[in-house]
């Protein structure tokens, strides 16, 4: 229950700190089908950076909501683009939304996981309506933004806030995105990752994401070799998994939004 939470940073947009500039984020483009012939999801798209294509796999047992590839209404809607841009998705780190419609839409709890073909550095989660959930991850991250807030304009289905509560969860420390309304915006997670996975902490039909990168690991870090994420020092890191705990995107309806 959220009421039995102790909020520790309650209704703060934790933007990222230190001297990082706004860079391009590149968006996965999602494609195909459901790869999954029984109750659960399995989906596919890939990354494609200036120096690399990355395959991305989203495996769900629980099934979701629904998947967007092509076509559809376009959920990153409202604002400009740009660090000084008034779109839910793009901060001073972030340049750019989401291009196309592309969106994986969520329904269930329980754990889910994106595999990426190789290191990626600095992933940014783009989500869509975090509304009657939130995501419980076992690694910090950054709010870089949210519609509503610092003169960006609402997202798609309206205003919202975000912010971030650290809470412990069975002797350990759990990192949960949370918010009130309709929230949109992205996060970032500083690193070097070539696993992420998650589980929603509850049902809500429906709030959606998709995930995009600053780089490879190998490109960012070759560039940036005294970057904190890139460890040792001017050496291209191993990579790296994630595990994110606590996910709340609830699946997305295709045609229609149901309203609870």
């Amino acid at each position: 229950m959220k009421s039995s939470l102790k909020i520790s940073c309650a209704l703060t947009l934790a933007l990222l700190a230190g001297g990082a500039s706004a860079a391009p984020i590149y968006w996965t483009d999602w494609t195909g089908s459901d790869q999954d012939p029984g109750a659960g999801f399995i989906g596919s798209g890939t990354i494609t950076t200036p120096t690399s294509t990355v395959t991305v796999t989203y495996t769900n047992p629980q099934g979701i909501g629904f998947y967007q590839t092509s076509g559809g209404a376009y959920y990153y809607s409202n604002g400009s683009d740009g660090p000084a841009g008034t779109s839910p998705y793009t901060s001073a780190q972030v340049d750019n939304r989401p291009p196309t419609t592309d969106i994986v839409a969520l329904q269930y709890a329980g754990t889910q996981s994106l595999v990426f073909s190789q290191a990626i550095a600095n992933p940014v989660f783009a989500f869509v309506s975090l509304n009657g959930n939130g995501y419980g991850f076992d690694q910090d991250f950054d709010i870089l933004s949210f519609g509503g807030a610092d003169g960006n304009a609402c997202g798609y289905w309206g205003c919202g806030t975000s912010y971030k509560n650290i809470v412990t969860v069975n002797g350990k420390t759990e990192y949960q995105l949370l918010g009130t309304g309709e929230p949109h915006g992205t996060l970032r997670f500083t690193g070097t990752f070539d696993t992420v996975s998650w589980r929603s902490l509850s049902n809500e039909y429906w709030n959606g994401f998709t995930v995009g990168v600053q780089e490879t690991a190998v490109a960012f870090c070759t560039a940036n070799p005294t970057a904190p994420e890139c460890n040792p020092v001017s050496s291209v890191p191993e990579p790296a998994s994630m595990a994110l705990m606590g996910l709340g995107l609830a699946g997305l309806a295709a045609v229609r939004r149901r309203k609870a």
